[in-house]
């Protein structure tokens, strides 16, 4: 690492939670023209996208080491920086609440929002007041906004909604008072009552045209050292302080496992705990930690499990309820049966079992049984959890058949799908994204060859069929792809407005990028690596099909998409435009997608699935990386339209046309 008059900061010597606000304060710091150098132990390409976010593009990122062990970045702001945003063209947006599916209402105006900078609005056009989203604003990002009617009714509300603070490093969707708008009677009133309404863990954030330290020893002075205090930035026009709530210590025995509720997702929180008890030997204990008094669980508990457990208060309120929970030691007595009709099925015969031991049966046995098999799950509750695991864990790949229910004993026979012969591999993918993992794996093609069925793809690549078909009834959890979002569920609309806002901007901003970089590598280690030249072809290739692809479908075929939505929710008609038959279109879509797949394929071939050669430089091993980063989005980008978006539209299209 070299640095010259410049400011380095070393990440890793800085307390976690400081570490972005520290960088932004010293970017803030600099003048133009001047740099500063990031030293980290991985890449901190985040901040590259939060300072751009919210400083805009008024720096140079340039890596002057980039791995494997430490990264050092040297970041300048450039000459015009001030007057970035005065020359940054901005057009309203108008959000047709009444257009939307209901879900989303909310969420999209909030999406929005958090988008704006200093003076930019939105108009929200509804066919009702919305007032109780400006209360919702307020209780979520504070008074940081106009709420101006421009029509109230009868039919039509029309209201222009505009930031009205500059854009705060850290902010993240964080409830920000705006200190200065409040009348001073009740300014500390006001952060006060916020304060001792948060809960440990949140946070918020003091806008301020004066220091208000006071406000710190008045805190400490009446809630102790229960909150900490850190300046984003002092001065010499704002001051802006993150306040932050700390966690209480919870008093635990030693491998005593606490589950902390209200981190766990709302259908996953009894689940949870009662797997968690299933697994408990007998003396054993575990605590459960949440922010209201969980007695509901006590009942269910002892319905589903006996009397055979304590219930121990640690806490009770206001604000945590922490219960230790702990299995008595009991008595074994002999089971007592119903006769199951097991069809050679495998019996789990959970009560025998050790409990730490249960679930690892269940899911071993299972993962051993060939497609069409069954095993029975026998057990003196309803195993319940176990299929929500199951589902979680393994897909969509088995049937859950209760045989018997209670009072005494639960009996379930659990069947593994066969493969569905008929349904092909995009359709595959839509139903469970992490199938994407095992395709790529045997070199299939999932978006832009989505159509074939399995066997027909195997039998185009010379693979054997049962091998794929075995691995694709145990998915990974943790997917290449990321997290799994229900996109089949989406209206066509929604999720055409989630393509461009995700994929659309991605790849307008790294695809020029890899252009630059492919340039520069070609033209460096050209004569020792010949296969760069080629290379070098198919990226500007790609480069031009995709910027002119995302225009195209920007202004032509998602704004059909969306008409035929519309022509859809209300009965009427649409009329197609540029003179195509609307599958006309997908069909060019389609084929584009096509050309773009088939030359990254070479890429990655050519490259050697991005095997970095040992002669590479720092540019040649960031090159590989962007490439295969851009692939990955490139085929769920692509698996989204050919696959969800373009079938969807056509069947609502074809629907319009018969009606």
């Amino acid at each position: 690492m070299s640095a010259t008059n410049e400011t380095v900061i070393n990440v890793q010597e800085i307390e976690p939670r400081l570490r972005h606000l520290t960088i932004f304060q010293a970017f803030d710091s600099l003048e133009e023209g001047e740099s500063l150098v990031i030293h980290n132990n991985h890449d901190p390409k985040p901040v590259y996208y939060q300072l751009a976010r919210l400083r805009g593009e008024v720096f140079d990122w340039e890596y002057l080491e980039a791995g494997p062990e430490w990264w050092d970045v040297k970041v300048t702001k450039r000459p015009d920086a001030d007057t970035y945003f005065e020359n940054q063209t901005y057009e309203e947006i108008v959000i047709d609440v009444p257009s939307l599916e209901p879900r989303v209402k909310h969420a999209t105006i909030f999406q929005t929002f958090n988008q704006l900078r200093p003076g930019q609005s939105f108009i929200i056009h509804n066919n009702h007041d919305p007032r109780p989203v400006y209360y919702q604003l307020m209780d979520l990002r504070g008074n940081i906004f106009l709420w101006e009617y421009l029509q109230q009714g009868p039919e039509w509300w029309d209201i222009r909604v505009t930031r009205t603070v500059p854009m705060i490093p850290m902010e993240e969707g964080r409830m920000i008072i705006n200190v200065p708008a409040i009348d001073p009677v009740h300014k500390h009133g006001t952060i006060f009552h916020v304060f001792e309404n948060m809960n440990p863990g949140e946070s918020f954030i003091i806008h301020n045209d004066h220091d208000p330290k006071p406000l710190f020893y008045q805190l400490k002075d009446r809630h102790g050292d229960s909150f900490t205090w850190d300046y984003i930035m002092q001065g010499p026009h704002w001051f802006d302080i993150l306040i932050t709530i700390k966690e209480p210590s919870i008093t635990a025995d030693k491998e005593e496992v606490i589950i902390d509720i209200p981190s766990i997702e709302p259908a996953k929180k009894h689940a949870t705990i009662f797997r968690m008890f299933e697994e408990l030997e007998e003396g054993k204990s575990f605590i459960i930690h949440n922010n209201h008094d969980p007695k509901p669980v006590y009942y269910q508990m002892l319905e589903m499990f006996g009397d055979i457990f304590d219930w121990e208060y640690l806490r009770q309120g206001p604000q945590w309820w922490d219960i230790r929970v702990t299995r008595r030691k009991s008595v074994t007595q002999p089971n007592q049966r119903q006769p199951i009709d097991n069809d050679d099925a495998i019996i789990v015969d959970v009560p025998s079992l050790e409990p730490r031991l249960k679930h690892v049966t269940i899911f071993e046995t299972f993962d051993k049984l060939e497609p069409g098999e069954s095993l029975i799950i026998h057990n003196d509750h309803d195993p319940k959890p176990v299929y929500y695991q199951l589902q979680a864990e393994r897909g969509d790949v088995f049937t859950w058949e209760y045989l018997q229910q209670g009072p005494q004993w639960w009996d379930i026979r659990v069947t593994r799908k066969g493969t569905e012969t008929n349904e092909t591999i995009g359709e595959m993918v839509a139903k469970d994204l992490r199938k994407a993992d095992i395709f790529k794996k045997y070199g299939i093609d999932f978006c832009c060859n989505g159509k074939k069925t399995v066997r027909q793809a195997c039998a185009d690549k010379g693979i054997d069929p049962v091998v794929v078909e075995r691995e694709l009834q145990q998915p990974t959890q943790e997917s290449a792809y990321g997290h799994q979002l229900n996109y089949n569920e989406w209206t066509p609309d929604f999720l055409a407005d989630y393509i461009i806002n995700t994929h659309h901007n991605y790849t307008r901003k790294s695809l020029p990028e890899i252009r630059n970089f492919m340039l520069k590598v070609a033209q460096v280690h050209g004569e020792n690596h010949p296969e760069l030249a080629e290379m070098r072809k198919l990226i500007l290739r790609v480069h031009d099909e995709m910027m002119d692809h995302l225009l195209d479908e920007e202004n032509d075929l998602f704004p059909t998409i969306k008409e035929l939505v519309k022509a859809k929710n209300n009965d009427g008609n649409c009329s197609v435009h540029s003179g195509q038959t609307f599958e006309a279109m997908i069909a060019i879509a389609e084929e584009e997608h096509d050309i773009v797949g088939r030359s990254m394929e070479k890429v990655r071939h050519l490259s050697n699935d991005y095997t970095i050669p040992s002669d590479a430089c720092t540019s040649y091993k960031l090159l590989y990386k962007m490439l295969e980063e851009f692939e990955n989005d490139l085929f769920i980008h692509i698996h989204l339209e050919n696959n969800i978006l373009f079938p969807k539209a056509i069947e609502i299209e074809r629907s319009i046309v018969s009606h």
